[in-house]
C-alpha cells in the first residue's frame, strides 16, 4: 500500500516551507522571507513512530488573481490537495486570522479531507498568547496545534495529528527499488513539459516564462517498465545571469537533484540546437558518474529531411565529445513523440552503470589490449600492468595496477576504457579509472 500524504497549504510566507524542512529532517525547499518562493509541489519523507509518510510543500494560495504565476500556483496547490490524505493547514499567528485564510479554510473544507490548523510562529515558550484561540473560528474538526516551524515545537503534536487521522494498513511500497531520474537541462527546454509527459498529469507548473520551476521536485510513477522517481529541476541559467539570491539556490538545488539521481535525462531544445550551456550541464551530470540519456525535444518543430538526423547527432558528438556514451532520443513532450521510448533507455543505462565484470574476465581484456598495443615508455622505462580489478558499480569504477603513474598517459588510459566499452558496453555510464604504483600509495584518477 502506497505511503499516506500528508499536504501543507497556507497562504504566502506564513511558513510552509520552513515546516517542509523540518517534518523531513533537510533543507530541500527553499526558504526566504520573500511571498511566493515555493511555486511548484516539492516531496519529500518523513517517518512518525514507526509510520512512514510522503510530505509535500505548495506554493502559497493567494486570492483569485490575473497573474500566471500566482494563479498556476494556486491549481499545483489543489492537486496537492486533491492528493492528500491529511492536510496541514499552516496559519501565521503574528499576523493573526485573516481573510485570505478564511478563504483557504473554504476551500479545504470543500476537499472532504482531515484538516489540521497548525498556527505557526508561536515561538515564544510558556502559555500560548491568546490570538491563537481566535483560529478556532475556521470550524475544522481537529483543535488547531501551536507551532514553531524553525524550532520545531509543536511538529511532534502535528504528527500524531496526522497519524490519529490516517487509516491503518499493514504494509507500505519499498521504494528501494526504484529508480531515480532526474531531468536536467537550460530554462525553457521543455523538462516540465517532459515529466508531464510522463506522469500524465500538470504535476510541475508549464509555462513560456524561463526559470519557472525554481525546486527539486520529486514525483513517483509506475508502469510496466518498472518503478521511477523523476526528479524536475530549475533549469540550469548561465553563472553571469545568476545575480540573486533565489536562483543560486536554484542552481544548487539543481546539483544536488544530479547527485541524488541514478540517471541523468539532459533536455536539449531541438530549435535552439546544442548550446555552451548544454555543453556545461551535462558536465555536471558526467563529473557526477551518472548515467545520462540525451533526450532531443521538441523534434516535431524541426524541418527535417533524410539528413537532419545525422547532422544533429554530429554536432551533439562533437559538443559532448567526453560523453559519447550517452544514448540520443529525439522526442516531442508536445505530441508524446517516442517519449515513452525513453522507459527503455533508462532501465538499459541503468543497468549498464551498475554492471559488475569478474576480475577474470577484466584481466581477459586487458591482456587482449596490451598485446594489441603496446602500453607507453619513456627514456628506456616501459609500463607494465600487472591487473586490473572492479572497485564499484554506479559508475563503474575500474583500479589498474602498474608500475608506474607518471607512464600510464591518459591517452593509454583512453585505449583501455574503450576496449572495456568495445566488450562489455557500458553504454550510457561514465566510466572511471584509477591507477595505482603497486607498492606505494601514489594513484590518478
Amino acid at each position: 500500500m502506497a505511503k499516506p500524504v500528508l499536504a501543507i497549504v497556507g497562504r504566502p510566507n506564513v511558513g510552509k516551507s520552513t515546516l517542509f524542512n523540518k517534518l523531513i529532517g533537510e533543507r530541500r525547499a527553499i526558504v526566504e522571507d520573500v511571498p511566493g518562493i515555493t511555486r511548484d509541489r516539492i516531496y519529500g519523507e518523513t517517518e512518525w513512530n514507526g509510520r512512514k509518510m510522503i510530505v509535500i510543500d505548495t506554493g502559497g494560495i493567494e486570492r483569485d488573481t490575473d497573474d500566471i504565476i500566482l494563479s498556476k500556483m494556486r491549481d499545483q496547490a489543489q492537486i496537492a490537495i486533491d492528493t492528500a490524505d491529511v492536510i496541514l493547514f499552516v496559519c501565521d499567528i503574528r499576523t493573526g486570522l485573516l481573510p485570505d485564510d478564511r478563504d483557504i479554510a473554504v476551500m479545504l473544507k470543500k476537499s472532504g479531507k482531515p484538516v489540521i490548523p497548525c498556527i505557526n510562529k508561536a515561538d515564544s515558550t510558556g502559555r500560548v498568547p491568546a490570538e491563537f484561540y481566535e483560529f478556532y473560528e475556521l470550524g475544522f474538526e481537529i483543535d488547531p496545534i501551536p507551532l514553531s516551524s524553525i524550532h520545531g515545537t509543536g511538529t511532534g503534536d502535528i504528527l500524531d495529528a496526522a497519524l490519529d487521522a490516517l487509516p491503518v494498513t499493514d504494509s507500505e511500497d519499498d521504494d528501494d527499488d526504484r529508480i531515480r531520474v532526474a531531468v536536467i537541462g537550460k530554462p525553457n527546454a521543455g523538462k516540465s513539459s517532459l515529466v508531464n509527459r510522463i506522469l500524465g498529469d500538470e504535476r510541475m507548473i508549464v509555462s513560456n516564462i524561463p526559470g519557472t520551476t525554481r525546486d527539486a521536485i520529486d514525483s513517483q510513477l509506475d508502469n510496466e517498465f518498472g518503478k521511477y522517481t523523476f526528479i524536475d529541476t530549475a533549469g540550469i541559467r548561465r553563472q553571469s545571469k545568476v545575480d540573486d539570491r533565489i536562483e543560486k539556490y536554484s542552481v544548487l538545488r539543481a546539483k544536488m537533484a544530479v547527485e541524488r539521481a541514478d540517471v541523468c535525462i539532459l533536455v536539449i531544445d531541438a530549435n535552439e540546437g546544442i548550446t555552451e550551456q548544454d555543453e556545461k550541464i551535462a558536465g555536471l551530470a558526467h563529473e557526477a558518474g551518472k548515467a545520462t540519456i540525451v533526450a532531443v525535444n521538441k523534434w516535431d518543430l524541426v524541418d527535417k529531411d533524410n539528413t537532419t538526423t545525422n547532422s544533429f547527432n554530429k554536432k551533439i558528438g562533437t559538443a559532448l565529445a567526453y560523453m559519447s556514451y550517452a544514448p540520443i532520443l529525439y522526442i516531442s513532450a508536445l505530441t508524446g513523440q517516442r517519449v515513452s521510448k525513453l522507459f527503455e533507455q533508462i532501465n538499459y543505462v541503468h543497468n549498464q552503470t551498475n554492471m559488475r565484470i569478474s576480475t577474470g574476465m577484466l584481466n581477459d581484456v586487458l591482456a587482449d589490449a596490451v598485446s594489441r598495443v603496446q602500453p607507453p615508455s619513456d627514456k628506456g622505462r616501459h609500463l607494465k600492468i600487472y591487473y586490473m580489478t572492479q572497485i564499484s558499480v554506479a559508475p563503474p569504477t575500474f583500479v589498474l595496477f602498474a608500475n608506474s603513474i607518471e607512464l600510464f598517459h591518459f591517452s593509454y588510459q583512453r585505449y583501455i576504457e574503450n576496449c572495456l566499452r568495445n566488450t562489455f558496453g557500458f553504454r550510457g555510464t561514465p566510466i572511471r579509472l584509477i591507477v595505482r604504483q603497486r607498492g606505494d600509495d601514489k594513484e590518478e584518477t
